[in-house]
């Protein structure tokens, strides 16, 4: 479990493909404080397990950890893009002490969304991302979403009709210059992929509404 407050922007140093499975190697210091073998570090999102961990060869105190990612993972999510060099949102999973500075996060990818465009403001910026139109229902107003790992406000909504006819459903969150500048979503440009997160406890009233109808 997480919060979506992301404590480091880390960065992929290796990639190694498999045929059904990839390692990916990263570069952190933050996010390894204290984590050992087979704790979970979310990265843009997605909970994985570290499977190792080396020694730094800088004076900053960094090290390189390990994580296997599986078929499932690379194809539901934007880490089957990401490559050598590219930055990532990484943060520990939250303990019995943690501040829960975010809402409650899983870890666990719902899709893809895209970004539309890019609205700069005084001391913020204006971010409108498409959503899935099987998840848009899961988003709204003022309420909570995970973008790339990151806890964020939903502060619009549109096109988010029921029929394939519609305008793209979408949303918008107002990023202020700390999200833009500790995490990765201030270098998103149109056009990219970003992993979405919706409330989990949205799905569940829907379940248990589900099941007593």
């Amino acid at each position: 479990m997480f919060t979506g407050i992301v404590e480091e922007l880390g960065t992929l140093v290796a990639r190694e493909d498999a045929a059904d499975s990839a390692v990916l190697r990263i570069r952190a210091r933050k996010a390894l404080d204290g984590v050992a073998l087979g704790d979970s570090i979310s990265v843009n999102g997605v909970c994985l397990t570290v499977t190792g961990v080396e020694p730094g060869d800088g004076a900053d105190g960094a090290a390189v950890w390990s994580t296997d990612v599986m078929a499932e993972t690379l194809r539901r999510s934007s880490l089957g893009a990401v490559q050598t060099g590219d930055p990532v949102n990484l943060e520990r999973a939250v303990t019995m002490q943690t501040r829960l500075g975010g809402h409650l996060v899983q870890g666990h990818v719902d899709g893809v969304g895209t970004v539309l465009s890019r609205t700069p403001g005084e001391q913020w910026e204006v971010v409108r991302i498409a959503v899935p139109r099987a998840l848009a229902r899961y988003v709204v107003e003022k309420g909570s979403i995970t973008v790339d790992g990151v806890s964020l406000t939903v502060s619009g909504l549109g096109g988010d009709g029921p029929d394939d006819t519609d305008p793209e459903p979408w949303f918008e969150v107002s990023l202020i210059p700390t999200t833009l500048r500790e995490t990765t979503l201030g270098e998103r440009a149109v056009g990219a992929r970003v992993n979405l997160e919706v409330d989990v406890i949205a799905k569940y009233v829907e379940r248990l509404l589900g099941a007593r109808a």
